[in-house]
């Protein structure tokens, strides 16, 4: 039966604000471990479409949805050979802008995962640039000659291990890249290449989306005279952005990425962009070193990202007061005036009910902390259930990642599993076939289905945030001052023109006596279960306890 004709439905959304995102809540959606609708055992666009009801019932604003362009899939779609197509897995282009108009109907935006500092090997761009040095497209990728001994041009390292350059015996050069061998580096310096990723936003933004998350938005641009990157010294070496075992973490990557020029190409996106009312750009920082003084430089003004997307949450270092004063005393320092993007799990990283070992007190603690804090929200699918990392098999690895550096790191397809949607029903209810990683059978009783009916579950909880989020402005947008730390209580105010609030959190297991500011204060009437605590100053917030007060 042929798929019904959908019209652009962009301008049904209720509320439409073009800033929706300042203070708005995501959803990322990892497409292939979300809902299988064919029984292939991959998610696709049609599954997501499937469950949205599910997804708006959440009260967020928009949905990230990871790469679903075609691809050889050797990252996982991050590897893009056309991005102008729906990889076949996912479905079509008719499945899209279905999923785009029910999105759109039912209040929800959507934002594509675009690509933009490098492509598959198998992109046409990069089979014509590969041909000989002097196509039409021989300077569209980063390419250099050997040394004169046949080493790599430099020491730039890459993510995924090993040097960033791969020789190529048709050019009898090397072209840089920064993850896979097969996912070769464009040159975003060259304006033709500019021009025809401008074009590729273009495409997206006439079919309806809503915005952009930017795939490593500061690997656009490389130092054009390929100097080496310096040695970080031992206790520099920061494992948020590689894993511990990774000899990447032993650079500082000065050279290799965050060049200046870049700024440039983000404002003409940005601009672009901006032809277009309420979309957003969402980039996302990796950078273990100067990552908040970047996110400040890419997010300054009005001409460039609307915001980003932040690494601070994503380390193994819980989100103890200490921490979470130390990061927002850095914001303060170097990018007071900044817009974050806050996330505690995404696609790349350990679950974080795993990562900081939560129990579901500390869970929900840390999830009203999550929308309480100055920033945008960002919550990774199944978070809002308390998922933990699954554990997979050597034999049942996709990642390339944790192949190559298994079993110091396992990769990250423990983040990556299925949605458990039915407790009791065949892969709990993700799909019929067999599915591409298996379903953790620790997840089940945590599925949406046994959760949707217990009123203080978490699930429940994240719907209670967002809604408090929702109902009080001066969390979505307002500012964020007299931030305190006195042993695991963390006080902090969130004012607007009208409001003024204190939001006071014990991220301990201990009991901990508070102090609060100076003024009067009434506790808000809040739904967010038996941890939310009425109090004053002297009182004692018991373990993973919290408040929000209004100044009277």
């Amino acid at each position: 039966m042929p798929k019904p004709a959908v019209m652009n439905t962009h301008e049904t959304l209720q509320k439409s604000t073009n800033n929706w995102w300042k203070g708005g809540v995501i959803y990322q959606i990892y497409p292939r471990s979300y809902q299988d609708s064919n029984g292939d055992g991959i998610g696709d666009l049609a599954g997501i479409t499937q469950r949205l009801p599910y997804i708006a019932s959440l009260g967020v604003d928009a949905i990230w949805i990871s790469p679903f362009f075609q691809s050889p899939m050797k990252d996982y779609g991050y590897d893009v050979s056309d991005y102008r197509a729906i990889d076949p897995m996912f479905g079509d282009m008719d499945d899209f802008d279905i999923l785009l108009a029910s999105a759109h109907k039912l209040g929800l935006r959507i934002m594509v995962d675009l690509v933009l500092s490098h492509t598959s090997n198998q992109h046409p761009w990069f089979i014509e640039s590969r041909a000989d040095r002097s196509n039409p497209k021989n300077n569209w990728y980063v390419w250099a000659d050997a040394k004169a001994d046949g080493t790599p041009p430099n020491n730039w390292l890459a993510i995924f291990g090993g040097s960033a350059w791969h020789w190529d015996a048709a050019r009898e050069q090397y072209f840089l890249h920064n993850f896979l061998t097969s996912q070769p580096d464009l040159n975003v310096h060259n304006p033709e290449v500019q021009g025809a990723l401008l074009d590729v936003a273009r495409f997206w933004l006439d079919k309806g989306v809503d915005g952009f998350r930017l795939d490593t938005i500061n690997f656009y641009m490389h130092d054009l005279k390929l100097r080496d990157n310096p040695p970080l010294a031992i206790e520099q070496r920061n494992a948020s952005i590689a894993p511990s075992v990774n000899p990447y973490n032993w650079q500082d990557h000065l050279y290799s990425k965050n060049q200046p020029e870049n700024l440039l190409f983000l404002e003409r996106l940005r601009s672009l962009t901006d032809e277009y009312e309420g979309r957003a750009c969402l980039g996302e920082v990796g950078d273990a070193q100067r990552g908040l003084q970047i996110m400040g430089d890419y997010t300054k003004g009005d001409k460039r990202m609307h915001m980003c997307y932040a690494f601070e949450f994503l380390e193994a270092q819980p989100a103890t007061a200490q921490w979470v004063k130390t990061i927002f005393d850095k914001i303060d320092a170097q990018a007071p005036n900044s817009w974050p993007c806050w996330a505690f799990s995404n696609h790349d990283v350990m679950r974080v009910a795993s990562r900081w070992k939560a129990s579901q007190a500390a869970s929900k603690a840390y999830a009203t902390l999550l929308h309480t804090m100055r920033g945008s929200v960002c919550i990774y699918q199944g978070e809002e259930l308390g998922l933990t990392e699954a554990e997979v098999l050597f034999e049942e690895l996709q990642d390339p990642y944790g192949i190559e550096f298994w079993p110091q790191f396992k990769g990250r397809d423990g983040c990556r599993t299925p949605m458990v949607w039915e407790q009791n029903a065949h892969n709990a209810g993700f799909g019929s076939g067999i599915p591409w990683l298996p379903v953790s059978t620790s997840h089940l009783a945590l599925s949406v289905d046994s959760q949707e009916q217990d009123d203080h579950s978490l699930l429940n909880h994240f719907r209670k945030c967002i809604a408090m989020r929702k109902a009080l402005p001066a969390l979505q947008t307002g500012r964020q001052i007299q931030m305190q730390q006195q042993g695991d209580i963390l006080t902090f105010v969130r004012e607007d023109k009208d409001t003024t609030l204190v939001c006071i959190f014990n991220l301990s297991d201990t009991p901990q006596s508070i102090t609060m500011p100076s003024g009067h204060w009434q506790t808000l009437a809040l739904d967010l279960g038996s941890h939310y605590a009425k109090v004053n100053t002297g009182d004692t917030l018991g373990p993973w306890q919290y408040s929000i007060a209004k100044k009277i």
